[in-house]
């Protein structure tokens, strides 16, 4: 739960450096560890995705995301 709340009150400017592709696995654990954690199978399984898939765009629409809310909307 920590991990959570870590990553939700982070800067913004850490939000979108995590967000590049790089260090795009990171919002992919976050998901997993916030379904985990609120047990949300849809969260969970999402972040899952995103651990597979993530590195092709998924990274972009979390780059988006993170601009435009300051945090991570799909799937989060």
């Amino acid at each position: 739960m920590a991990f959570v709340k870590w990553m939700d009150n982070a800067p913004l400017w850490v939000k979108i450096l995590l967000a590049l592709p790089v260090t795009g696995i990171v919002w992919a654990i976050y998901r997993v560890v916030k379904g985990a954690v609120k047990g949300n199978m849809a969260i969970l399984i999402g972040g899952i995705l995103w651990i597979l898939l993530g590195w092709l765009a998924l990274w972009l629409v979390d780059l988006v995301c993170i601009i435009i809310y300051k945090n991570p909307k799909v799937l989060a």
